[in-house]
């Protein structure tokens, strides 16, 4: 069994795990951060980002004044933004027969797989991650073409080049735009239709924990139980605030929301459409009229939003059992659909249309993307940006908010962090591994060492016995993980055809001569076929030669000799002068005045005796300790 690793980022996860002859993908995300490197693309002109000075070398030598932009002190590419892919090269993707996605957010880099690799196989997906993760998909494709570059930038890129860069741009990654296992999805509590898998054959068990959640939020719970007994758990989409209490977090961000509002100003919450925004709307539901925020108008823009809201209320069977039994009441499962009917929440798929006429401040606007490099988000970094009365809020924490909001210096609007990341944290996640009890851990090895910001911190790290095996992109680890048994069916026939015979009270066996046939990682045992008769010679014969008789299989021996009983079954037989020597593997036995030697081992007896007649008798007194099969 080996596991590659195509993806160096934990939370969006690409790895192949080779299994019983079978290539599965587990999970196939998109590295989304590598966009902080690039400048954001204005929906509307923008002369602060057309002013920016280009960037040249301190020494005159490099000049890419057209591709790189500085501002506050950081250099950007001013291009379409590019994604990290995962890893092409490793292996050959066009033989993966399988591809397993645990959440919507893991599966982003799907097209580049299945549109431009060979790749033949079969996406296994629950219904929801399936459609949101469209949704999200068609979301991104939206914001890159509504604003076209008209420049590319490949100059940067030449290695000789980068490595004269100034970081992060130094240091970038190359970018670009069954038969034989059961494989089943499990619960993983982390968001609408999240699942983790189970990966089994009738022997070996295989868990795959991705993106999952032990807290009670929206999703259906969590399914532990059903990890145990793993040979191999493979860990990954851990938290990535592991000291931020998401309660704690979101009673941060509604309790600035309010003070901003209360002073006049607009909120910006950059945020995916999926997900966390729906505990966010719930709470603020909860919220507004302790806060006498009922007036205050609440928006979100995105060109899935209204596809979002609704799918949030029709996928019950994924929620928790709280929403669950809202739909059969009826009632609708997040409030947020009383907000719409209220008008406090209202929903647009971009700030052009119906929009800019609606929209009146101070107002809490929720829209993407949360990287701050394209999307409508851009525009009210633009437009709130010059006013210290406006706060923006970061809630999603799969980007640094210092990064996000370097090419908008100097900023002049409040900057709060709240990152609300329900997936496992370190506690959780070994609390959880005592439970289930897996032989073997693979996992990030992030997870093996504490961050690199806090050192001290050994309860930030995996620390299990045996030890977690590490990975990083591009590493291939064969597995401690050796397959001992295959399940092979019989033939009716072929088993009428059997004797068995009881070697001890409850155990029988028998000897079965047969044809092994293997299909689609299937195996049968069939009655050996009959050899057909000779055709009739045209020449003549004086002797009619008869086909060989199949000589029946030699009766297989069991049991063990037992060494005092055979000893005294020599003196019987005039033996009397036998020297008795311990091995590793059984007991030797020199007869002495017959110059013979008897190995009496666990699975096999040896005599050695230049005399046939004796060596005949010694044969019959051994075979009489032992049983005929």
């Amino acid at each position: 069994m080996k596991l590659y690793c195509l993806s160096g980022h934990p939370t969006l996860p690409c790895n192949v795990l080779k299994f019983k002859s079978t290539t599965i993908m587990l999970d196939c995300g998109l590295d989304t951060t590598s966009v902080l490197n690039f400048l954001p693309l204005p929906l509307v002109h923008s002369p602060r980002l057309s002013k920016l000075p280009g960037w040249v070398s301190k020494d005159g030598t490099i000049n890419l004044e057209k591709e790189l932009k500085e501002c506050a002190g950081r250099v950007f590419v001013d291009a379409q933004p590019e994604f990290c892919l995962p890893e092409r090269e490793l292996l050959d993707l066009s033989t993966i027969d399988v591809i397993l996605i645990s959440n919507y957010h893991c599966m982003m880099a799907l097209p580049y797989i299945t549109e431009h690799t060979g790749f033949t196989g079969t996406v296994y997906a629950t219904e929801p991650t399936l459609q949101i993760g469209r949704l999200l998909m068609e979301e991104l494709v939206n914001f890159m073409e509504r604003v076209p570059k008209a420049q590319s930038a490949t100059s940067w890129k030449n290695k000789e080049i980068q490595r004269m860069l100034p970081g992060p741009l130094k240091d970038a990654v190359d970018k670009e735009l069954f038969g034989a296992v059961q494989v089943s999805p499990l619960s993983s509590g982390y968001s609408l239709g999240s699942s983790n898998w189970i990966i089994q054959s009738h022997h070996e068990k295989v868990s795959y924990v991705s993106g999952s959640s032990l807290l009670t939020t929206h999703p259906q719970p969590m399914d532990q139980s059903s990890l145990k007994n793993s040979d191999v758990l493979i860990l990954t989409g851990l938290t990535q605030m592991p000291t931020a209490n998401p309660d704690g977090m979101l009673g941060e961000f509604c309790s600035n929301l309010a003070m901003t509002i209360r002073a006049g100003g607009n909120v910006l919450v950059p945020c995916y459409s999926s997900g966390v925004i729906y505990d966010l709307l719930e709470c603020l539901y909860q919220f507004i009229e302790s806060a006498n925020l009922g007036t205050t108008p609440f928006y979100f823009i995105s060109p899935i939003a209204n596809s979002s809201l609704e799918f949030s209320q029709i996928f019950a069977e994924w929620l928790c059992h709280n929403k669950q039994t809202k739909v059969y009441l009826p009632e609708p499962p997040f409030p947020h659909a009383e907000l719409i009917q209220t008008n406090k929440l209202k929903h647009y798929p971009s700030i052009h249309g119906d929009f800019s006429s609606e929209f009146r401040q101070p107002c809490v606007v929720f829209t993407g993307h949360p990287s701050l490099r394209f999307g409508d988000v851009v525009h009210f970094m633009e437009l709130w940006g010059k006013s210290s009365l406006n706060t923006i809020i970061f809630t999603e924490p799969d980007f640094s908010y210092l990064d996000a909001l370097a090419p908008y210096q100097p900023l002049a609007m409040k900057c709060v962090y709240c990152p609300i990341d329900t997936r496992l944290n370190f506690h959780q996640v070994s609390k959880l591994l005592k439970e289930v009890q897996p032989l073997h851990v693979v996992c990030p090895e992030q997870y093996t060492q504490p961050p690199l910001t806090q050192s001290h911190r050994s309860d930030l790290m995996l620390e299990l016995q045996p030890p977690p095996m590490p990975y990083r992109r591009c590493s291939v680890l064969n597995l401690p993980f050796r397959r001992r048994y295959e399940r092979i069916y019989i033939l009716p026939e072929l088993a009428n055809s059997l004797v068995p015979s009881e070697i001890k009270p409850g155990v029988s066996v028998a000897t079965v001569s047969a044809l092994l046939h293997s299909k689609d990682n299937k195996h049968t045992l069939q009655s050996v076929p009959k050899p057909p008769p000779m055709p009739p010679s045209k020449k003549r014969k004086r002797v009619i030669e008869e086909p060989p008789v199949a000589l029946a299989p030699k009766p297989m021996l069991s049991g063990a000799v037992a060494l005092e009983a055979f000893l005294a079954t020599l003196q019987k037989h005039g033996i009397t002068e036998v020297k008795v020597e311990e091995t590793a593997d059984g007991h030797i036995l020199h007869l002495q005045a017959e110059d013979t030697l008897i190995q009496l081992e666990e699975d096999g007896t040896h005599i050695v005796c230049d005399s046939e007649p004796l060596r005949t008798t010694l044969r019959d007194l051994v075979l009489r300790f032992l049983q005929k099969l």
